[in-house]
């Protein structure tokens, strides 16, 4: 077993370095970042979508809301135009920073080395960007909840009270960057971070949006916690629960209304 382990290490250590060698920074991050979102933001996006299809009883049986309160076919084909949308405007955005940083001298804003990550180090950024993450996002989403912002940005993505998998990136241009995107790229980078340390808190952070917005129930309350957020929209705007926990966000108040 150990020497299996330890063959599989060399094994994935000498094919990173053959990439390293053989790509530049720029196409190792932005390729290598697209099949991250591609693995594993819409293959279980995909799988949710079509458990009403494939295994209807099943999905009837583990569906947080009613049928009545289902997006119809229309709506997940909207869905899917904005977020391919929402995902060719990030690449392009990406592809222009990265060549600017090129420019400078900085091809990537990740470290891109030929060596692989220490198990130690990957744990160690991964907790520390997972907790940089729900600091930005809590609150730049508490900020796009404000009522004078809420109806020209935030309001499209609520659209969904009974949301589906694929509309965790059904949103506004603006709300995409703020609240998708920058949460999830910037503590990596703040940190340093080696670049299959940043894939792997992708794939992560990829998985767990498509998961607590699916309609599903499969992962310990998670998924029933934000599609509260979505039915009332004045709970739960976090997604690890400690913020929403010391701002009081965590329950409803009884005078609280729905946001309009």
């Amino acid at each position: 077993m150990y020497s299996l382990q330890f063959s599989a290490i060399i094994w994935l250590s000498d094919s990173w370095r053959a990439l390293v060698m053989n790509y530049s920074h720029i196409e190792i991050e932005l390729f290598g970042t697209l099949i991250i979102q591609f693995l594993f933001f819409w293959i279980p996006s995909i799988i949710y979508t079509s458990l009403d299809y494939i295994a209807p009883q099943f999905s009837e049986a583990h569906k947080l809301q009613p049928a009545p309160k289902q997006p119809t076919a229309k709506d997940i084909r909207q869905c899917v135009i904005v977020v391919i949308q929402n995902q060719i405007m990030t690449i392009i955005i990406q592809l222009l920073v990265m060549m600017a940083a090129s420019r400078a001298g900085q091809p990537s804003a990740y470290r891109i080395e030929s060596s692989l990550p220490t198990l130690t180090e990957m744990a160690r950024d991964f907790i520390l960007s997972l907790l940089i993450r729900e600091v930005l996002f809590y609150y730049s989403h508490r900020i796009l909840h404000h009522p004078r912002i809420y109806a020209y940005i935030h309001k499209k993505h609520h659209r969904f009270t009974a949301p589906v998998a694929l509309a965790a990136q059904y949103a506004h241009p603006v709300e995409h960057i703020v609240a998708n995107v920058l949460p999830i790229a910037l503590p990596p980078q703040l940190l340093r971070s080696h670049i299959l340390t940043f894939w792997i808190f992708l794939a992560f952070e990829l998985v767990e949006t498509s998961s607590v917005h699916s309609g599903y129930d499969f992962f310990a309350g998670q998924a029933r916690m934000h599609d509260l957020h979505h039915e009332k929209f004045v709970v739960n705007f976090g997604a690890l629960g400690f913020l929403d926990r010391l701002h009081g966000t965590d329950k409803m108040k009884k005078k609280e209304g729905r946001a309009e």
